[in-house]
């Protein structure tokens, strides 16, 4: 069957294992359902997530222009230190940047290839830590704010790692560690504006992805540089399907694309 449309992130429920989505305007696929079959992605013409026109995907989806000026784009989003909303300043979008930034965040410790820390808003677990493609992960603090979080992955940052990487990831290249002893030994480090939030009472989480073969070796798909691609889908894990070839595409990585998906 065929589904056409513009791509941006699967959206995920939790379970054993997790189910993935590729969600269009008119349609929607489960893809765990595609697993064992043959499939196919054809790039048809680009479509900005913020303009909707046929230019060229820059970053997160956005064409060049809509990514310097859309708030959904500041650089608070990848550097969340960089939050102003509680001190009433501006970036791009005020009220914009008040309903994101001023709620609930959550700073924790995911392991998806090796262990790292990371910030999201509390609306975002679990779907943060599946995006990640960690099998496990846990709670440090729950701030009030993105600031609040942003200060604290700063600090934490000097005694454990930020970045994923992807490759070991997908490979289930993986080292089980300790997540409990892990945040109790950061609690030292954890910002005074932060420490009255720490949480001692969460448990790990552990994730379940969907994949009946993990790839030796990666080599990712780029729809600019090959347009049409055929597969046969053998697991989705972080925002990532893998084929039987070792290929491998970042469907977020290519938020923005408008394409048609054949399953056969």
């Amino acid at each position: 069957m065929l589904y056409e449309g513009v791509l941006r992130k699967m959206r995920t429920e939790i379970g054993n294992p997790i189910q993935y989505f590729l969600v269009f305007e008119n349609d929607f696929i489960n893809m765990n359902q595609g697993l064992d079959k043959e499939l196919q992605i054809d790039f048809i013409k680009y479509q900005c997530l913020n303009c909707g026109e046929d230019k060229p995907i820059y970053r997160q989806g956005f064409c060049k222009s809509c990514f310097f000026e859309t708030p959904r784009a500041g650089d608070w989003i990848m550097k969340p230190e960089l939050s102003t909303a509680h001190l009433g300043k501006e970036d791009r979008d005020l009220e914009f940047e008040k309903k994101m930034q001023l709620q609930p965040h959550i700073v924790y410790l995911a392991n998806s290839s090796n262990i790292k820390v990371g910030v999201t808003r509390k609306a975002q677990i679990p779907t943060r830590w599946i995006d990640q493609g960690a099998h496990e992960a846990i709670e440090i603090v729950e701030v009030p704010n993105r600031y609040l979080a942003g200060i604290t992955e700063v600090a934490l940052k000097e005694h454990v790692s930020d970045k994923t990487s992807w490759q070991k990831m997908l490979k289930n290249d993986l080292e089980d560690v300790d997540l409990v002893e892990w945040r109790n030994r950061l609690k030292s480090s954890i910002p005074d504006e932060a420490i009255d939030y720490y949480l001692n009472d969460k448990e790990e989480t552990h994730l379940e992805f969907p994949v009946l073969r993990y790839p030796d070796k990666v080599k990712s798909l780029n729809l600019d540089k090959t347009p049409s691609y055929k597969g046969v889908l053998k697991g989705i894990k972080g925002q990532y399907l893998i084929f039987e070839d070792n290929t491998v595409f970042n469907v977020r990585g290519s938020e923005g694309y408008y394409v048609g998906i054949n399953f056969s």
